[in-house]
């Protein structure tokens, strides 16, 4: 794909995860009137979900009809090179109880590679992006990781899910307490990244994850200046994949502690 396919998708992006937003923040404000399901353990879906990745795929797929889409409610879609991958309410558990830490998460993923990604935050209106070569921005101005090299001034942010043993989470916080880190688990991996990429966190962790709940804020921590896990393996469609994002003078200390 070349620069200028790339900054079309980028500017469409942009605005789709805008509109998205903007229906989804609706449904919030009236979310005493939600279908809410379950789809297993601690894990929700709504009908706003299942709208704004809707709106999220005929805006897409009518803009670039030769691209396909991986959505966490409808599954993949066609068949091209370039693969949108789209998280509708990334923070659904936070979404239902009215809690307002949660995104609308739109990526672009080709031949292995995140190319670009938009978060939009609708409550705080906060809307993170980036592009490869682009650099990273909230709301059009440059952000960047913090740069801190030392785990007692840190403060990551912390995943789990019920597809992972639970044994190893409190393990997890506990190497970060005793090596002097503080912690946070907001219950949104996107918004994780994203403030991982604006410096708000140091870092942000999960033993697993799939890749609709990164797809948008991989490029945004790279061109950010973070140091990313090697996330996007053969399988991570189908199968998710282990995420550790930080500044890059803690990111081995972590590593550390984390593989320990």
């Amino acid at each position: 794909m070349d620069s200028d396919q790339l900054e079309q998708r980028a500017r469409v992006a942009a605005t789709v995860v805008r509109e998205a937003g903007a229906l989804a923040l609706d449904y919030f404000r009236r979310r005493g009137d939600l279908r809410i399901d379950s789809k297993g353990l601690q894990d929700m879906v709504s009908q706003a979900d299942r709208e704004c990745e809707d709106l999220i795929f005929a805006r897409l797929s009518e803009a670039f009809p030769a691209d396909s889409f991986l959505g966490e409610e409808g599954g993949l879609r066609g068949t091209g090179s370039a693969m949108w991958v789209v998280d509708p309410i990334d923070g659904t558990a936070n979404f239902v109880r009215g809690i307002p830490h949660w995104c609308v998460s739109i990526g672009l993923i080709e031949d292995g590679r995140a190319l670009c990604g938009v978060l939009y935050d609708p409550v705080a209106d906060e809307l993170f992006a980036g592009v490869a070569g682009g650099g990273a921005t909230l709301n059009g101005a440059p952000i960047g990781v913090t740069g801190e090299t030392d785990l007692r001034k840190a403060r990551v942010g912390i995943g789990f899910s019920y597809r992972t043993p639970v044994a190893p989470h409190p393990g997890d916080i506990h190497a970060l307490l005793d090596a002097g880190c503080e912690y946070l688990r907001l219950g949104s991996g996107a918004l994780g990244l994203a403030y991982t990429a604006a410096g708000r966190l140091d870092g942000y962790f999960e033993r697993h994850i799939n890749l609709w709940d990164v797809a948008g804020g991989l490029i945004i921590v790279a061109e950010a200046g973070g140091r990313l896990s090697d996330f996007m393996t053969p399988d991570v469609v189908a199968e998710g994949n282990e995420i550790l994002v930080a500044t890059p003078g803690i990111y081995d200390q972590l590593r550390g502690l984390f593989d320990a």
